[in-house]
């Protein structure tokens, strides 16, 4: 566990690589995060999750509807 957490403390702190590249690509790493957000979404309707639960009942059956 210990030789994992200096991997990555060299990986984000020595050259710092990994923030240099983020810094380029803000965009399509925000695309990728938003996309991803998106599919947790649907799936999360679809199979009932947490979120899902959260919501009131007459939306529940209306997405409910919608996704069956």
């Amino acid at each position: 566990m210990n030789q994992y957490i200096l991997k990555l403390q060299r990986y984000f702190f020595r050259g710092g690589s990994l923030l240099k590249w983020i810094s380029k690509n803000k965009k399509p790493l925000l695309l990728v995060i938003i996309i991803i957000i998106f599919i947790a979404g649907i799936l999360d309707i679809k199979y009932e999750g947490l979120f899902f639960q959260i919501l009131p009942e007459s939306i529940q059956t209306y997405l409910a509807d919608i996704f069956k």
